[in-house]
């Protein structure tokens, strides 16, 4: 079966996401920093028949992140689908007169290194097959800087810059890369926002591998 990881996997987001892969016939690595708590959504997965398994790490921790992968290649096989989702820390997001050049270490840690990091382990063994999906996800800041939240903005900028070089790099080797936008929070029920919507939205930039950047809702102003 292909594998999808999932990088920043949680009771949101990343549950849906496992669970419309999952009736593809996908295998499902979750990675986030709790083993507990993968080890939890996991179970709960699998009793909906969603063949998923846990592996910890800390997308700031580079040798800790391409062991969690390692391992979950060799549980679950190759990783055809990468999805990077992580939450971003609430200190990333001070003001931006109040950010300092040191204030960015962790924010880009976060949302640029991490994502490079992942993708430069899981590229070889894509191109070793001649297809692959890399999905990922960002607030609205990615797209429209917020001077209250400067340290995401900034590396939500940095991170897009990198995907969209990688989207025009890899598409002549039937390696798709895609962001999705959401606006605002990830909330149940919501018109543009609910995890199972996305989820959707996220299967079909995979299936149908057609352009960049994506927005889940508008973005105002």
């Amino acid at each position: 079966m292909p594998t999808l990881a999932i990088i920043g996997a949680g009771p949101g987001l990343g549950a849906a996401v496992a669970r419309r892969f999952g009736r593809e016939g996908f295998d499902i690595a979750l990675i986030s920093r709790n083993q507990q708590h993968l080890d939890a959504l996991a179970t709960a997965l699998n009793q909906e028949a969603v063949h998923a398994r846990g592996f910890a790490a800390d997308v700031r921790d580079q040798q800790a992140l391409i062991a969690a992968l390692d391992a979950a290649t060799a549980a679950l096989g190759p990783i055809q689908v990468l999805q990077y989702s992580p939450v971003p820390h609430k200190d990333f997001m001070k003001p931006v007169q109040d950010t300092r050049p040191q204030d960015l270490a962790g924010p880009l840690a976060f949302s640029l290194f991490g994502p490079m990091t992942a993708v430069e382990h899981v590229l070889p063994g894509m191109r070793e097959r001649g297809r692959g999906t890399l999905l990922f996800v960002n607030g609205g800041s990615a797209v429209q800087p917020h001077p209250q939240r400067a340290g995401t903005s900034i590396a939500f900028a940095a991170e897009s810059a990198y995907a969209h070089m990688l989207h025009d790099a890899l598409a002549g080797e039937h390696i798709h890369v895609a962001q999705l936008i959401i606006p605002g929070a990830i909330t149940p029920g919501d018109e543009h926002a609910d995890p199972d919507r996305l989820a959707r939205t996220l299967w079909t930039l995979h299936e149908r591998r057609d352009g960049f950047r994506h927005y889940a809702a508008p973005i105002n102003g």
